[in-house]
């Protein structure tokens, strides 16, 4: 029994400035080479907490493919259903502020017309004995479809998180059939077609609610960055969860992180509060550091009573 991950690889080049960081000009700083990729970092921050994910995704067929693999099975992540492919991985460009913050990047998106044809091969062993499945929403309309197939055959909840939203946003009708889907404010202003950006965040409470019920998601988690995150769900679950007080060294994978914690506790019987407790605890835990995933953790550290598969 596993959470099955369903979403891309990338290679993320990450340049910090040393000083105040000037967009129009040279900046002295440093340069990080890290493993990316949503789907990716997911699965490490799900293997993290001790847990054993299944990863479905694609790698190039070079070295840094054989790099990414042989990071994943040392944190325990199942990647029998990694394919290896050309062009199979992503590349995401990013300078960072001398505070942390994101000031600009670019990307180039892996081809992942491949996993279709592995989910017709072999999606019923991957799902049948899932614990629940994570999923880019934003991927190939054809996966998705596949996924949700199986989804429904063998009753499988369905967490969603995004990469880009521009594309997430023509899918509105692949959000009425997950469980949950988790994005950020700027995320949700182009899902909505809004500007939340003035609203409390007890406003933005009530505001995602009312949003959820008139497109009919299951349920919403709305992160806010330094203000935390609110969440809303059809049953009228609501709330606000503040954010932790950390340092912040580098923001790159904290959403991700957020969206496995609350992957993670929904999965395991936490009721939305407490599973977006757990994603706020993950998330402040990356951005402490340059990874882009979450340290280790125990599940009874986080509140759940899983049992630590060896």
């Amino acid at each position: 029994m596993a959470i099955v991950v369903i979403g891309t690889v990338f290679v993320d080049i990450k340049g910090f400035p040393d000083d105040l960081y000037n967009p129009t000009g040279r900046n002295a700083g440093r340069v990080e080479i890290v493993h990316g990729g949503v789907g990716r970092n997911v699965a490490e921050d799900i293997a993290n907490v001790e847990l054993r994910p299944r990863f479905l995704g694609l790698v190039d067929d070079t070295a840094s493919g054989a790099e990414v693999l042989a990071k994943l099975r040392k944190h325990k992540v199942d990647v029998d259903y990694v394919l290896t492919r050309p062009d199979g991985m992503g590349i995401w460009l990013a300078v960072f502020d001398n505070t942390g913050d994101l000031a600009g990047s670019i990307s180039k998106r892996p081809e992942m017309g491949a996993l279709a044809d592995l989910l017709d091969e072999k999606g019923d062993e991957i799902f049948a004995d899932a614990d629940s499945i994570v999923v880019e929403i934003d991927m190939d309309k054809e996966i998705i479809k596949r996924i949700f197939h199986y989804a429904e055959k063998y009753s499988k909840k369905v967490y969603a998180v995004v990469s880009n939203m521009v594309i997430a946003s023509q899918r509105r009708d692949f959000l009425q059939s997950i469980d949950c889907f988790v994005c950020n404010l700027q995320e949700a202003g182009i899902l909505f077609v809004d500007d939340f950006s003035a609203l409390t965040p007890e406003e933005l409470t009530e505001e995602l609610f009312a949003r959820i019920t008139r497109a009919n998601i299951p349920s919403m988690v709305v992160t806010l960055g330094s203000r935390g995150a609110v969440y809303a769900a059809l049953d009228g679950d609501r709330g606000f969860c503040p954010p932790e007080s950390v340092k912040v060294r580098d923001t790159t994978g904290a959403g991700d992180a957020f969206c496995a914690g609350v992957a993670i506790g929904l999965t395991y019987g936490k009721t939305m509060r407490e599973a977006v407790d757990i994603g706020t605890h993950l998330a402040a835990s990356v951005i402490t550091i340059s990874e882009s995933t979450c340290p280790r953790f125990q599940p009874r550290e986080l509140g759940l009573d899983v049992d630590v598969e060896e």
